[in-house]
């Protein structure tokens, strides 16, 4: 027994320090690439679910919904979704919360939909907390998203462990899994909130937030990596057009240097998207476009989505189908909330019950995707 002990001891060890897998190569992404096809879908949250904890909670879970709203979301040729995960109920409990994540991707494959999986995000609210979630504010554009880490978690080295586990835990399960496209490991880690909230919303933030995840944001690519996913790694980049190297953040630099595959958002218009997508070029990798649409920006699918087609980039919009998160509300809603439905909705595509918000617009969509007959 103690042989068998001391052996298994060996064995962890072994495995605790086994250095992380190298960043694919240009050649191996563009493979990949080729291998997978372009990608087009949107950024996916049920419309029952506020947030990502409502989502994936034993008690809110709905697994009904997901089934028929994926199913308009084949019927738009969509092939691929970009879903946002959390760590707090993989701390409550792993078994159940993974065997949901294969449960949501199966349903996914049924509609021959493909899962871009999202692990960390520092956007909006920085105080999240596991049970019944809050209820929207009426009128404003996602007023119940959360952080993941939340504050408390980004500032307590004692609670980074968590962190590491989940990480691991979730690449573990599925990384050899072909219903997954991708793992986005960090969405917008440089982003501190306060276009929307306002600067009394740094009140809410932790200090040295941005230098505070980009230590964490570090060491999750090294999880991500020592993982050994044979699905690519990526992590966004956000703000501006990145027009060369030496005028990266380092943020920036730490998410293109670390990704497999090259991400970025944009919610401008044609003429400044199209330079996000000259400029990132130069790394010769595939290039998805994680978020875009905000119709009122002059972000629409018309021509985005057919020009990202053309150029070969994936794309995922932001916003689904309208519900508990209300985006299809406008960012100002947060200043100031809307009474009644805003003239053009800013994100979204469906109603709830599956009606297209504008006929015209699926009608291209379909065409781009090749689902219209």
């Amino acid at each position: 027994m103690r042989h068998l002990l001391l052996a298994c001891g060996l064995t962890l060890l072994a495995t605790t320090l086994s250095p992380a897998r190298d960043r694919w190569t240009p050649e191996k992404a563009q493979e990949w690439w080729k291998n997978r096809g372009w990608v087009s879908g949107a950024n996916y949250l049920p419309n029952n679910a506020i947030n990502q904890l409502e989502m994936w909670q034993a008690e809110t879970f709905d697994p009904a919904t997901i089934d028929r709203e994926l199913g308009w979301a084949r019927d738009l040729g969509f092939n691929s979704m970009r879903v946002f995960l959390h760590h707090l109920p993989h701390e409550q409990d792993p078994a159940g919360f993974l065997e949901r994540v294969d449960k949501f991707l199966s349903i996914a494959a049924k509609h021959k939909i493909g899962v871009l999986f999202v692990l960390f995000d520092s956007c909006w609210d920085p105080n999240p907390v596991l049970g019944k979630q809050r209820d929207p504010k009426p009128g404003v554009h996602n007023s119940g998203w959360v952080q993941s880490p939340g504050a408390r978690d980004l500032v307590d080295p004692k609670r980074h462990a968590v962190l590491e586990k989940y990480t691991r835990g979730v690449i573990g399960r599925f990384k050899n899994d072909p219903r997954v496209d991708g793992w986005d490991v960090w969405n917008e880690p440089d982003n501190q909130n306060d276009n929307s909230y306002g600067k009394n919303w740094l009140k809410q933030e932790p200090a040295r937030k941005v230098e505070r995840t980009l230590e964490l944001l570090t060491q999750a690519m090294r999880w991500a990596r020592e993982s050994d996913p044979s699905q690519p790694i990526t992590s966004g980049v956000w703000i501006g057009q990145w027009p060369e190297d030496g005028k990266l953040s380092p943020t920036e630099r730490v998410q293109i240097d670390q990704s497999d595959v090259i991400s970025y958002h944009s919610y401008d218009p044609l003429d400044r998207s199209r330079k996000c997508v000259e400029n990132l070029r130069r790394y010769n990798r595939p290039i998805l476009c994680t978020e875009y649409m905000a119709r009122p920006q002059g972000s629409t699918f018309d021509p985005m989505l057919g020009y990202m087609k053309e150029q070969g980039v994936g794309a995922y919009n932001w916003g689904f189908i309208e519900g508990k998160s209300q985006t299809n509300y406008p960012w100002d809603s947060w200043q100031k909330p809307y009474k009644t439905e805003p003239p053009v909705w800013f994100h979204d595509i469906l109603r709830t019950n599956g009606k297209p918000y504008r006929q015209a617009e699926v009608d291209y969509i379909r065409k781009v995707t090749g689902a219209a007959k």
